[in-house]
């Protein structure tokens, strides 16, 4: 188990499994429910992928990434899964997809693929790839939205 979903069971939150690299939780205040996964790079375990739902705010299967270092002012963040690309928002540290449709494109993609990678250009002009396993995301994921249905 990684150092991060470690963490995450410390905290106040409910975890619902651990399914491969794959954590899921809840949380009550404010209510969602949520998968997160580190990179699969040791050295990159600063960085997290998770996806979310927030119940009372009607929102389901939102990805959020933290970048495992800060990317170049205004790089592109792309999110690769098999022979899709989605560009994602971001911000020095952070990023996500631009609208739910988005979120719901790249859940499916993560269903039926192994991996996934986040790509940008670090701040000192060198790019970089935060790579995700995937086996255990959909249960995760699966797990995290019943568990929010409560």
């Amino acid at each position: 188990m990684s150092a991060l979903l470690a963490l995450l069971l410390l905290g106040a939150r409910e975890t619902i499994g651990v399914y491969g690299g794959w954590g899921a939780f809840r949380d009550d205040s404010p209510a969602r429910c949520f998968a997160i996964a580190q990179p699969v790079d040791p050295t990159q375990r600063a960085g997290s992928l998770s996806i979310a739902t927030w119940p009372d705010r009607n929102v389901r299967s939102q990805l959020y990434v933290h970048l495992s270092r800060p990317r170049a002012g205004t790089a592109r963040v792309t999110l690769s899964i098999g022979e899709r690309r989605f560009d994602l928002i971001a911000n020095d540290t952070d990023a996500w997809a631009p609208d739910a449709r988005t979120d719901a494109a790249i859940v499916a993609a993560m269903r039926s693929s192994r991996s996934l990678s986040v790509e940008a250009l670090g701040r000192g002009g060198a790019p970089f790839a935060d790579t995700y396993a995937l086996s255990g995301a959909a249960s995760a994921i699966d797990s995290a939205a019943l568990a929010c249905r409560r």
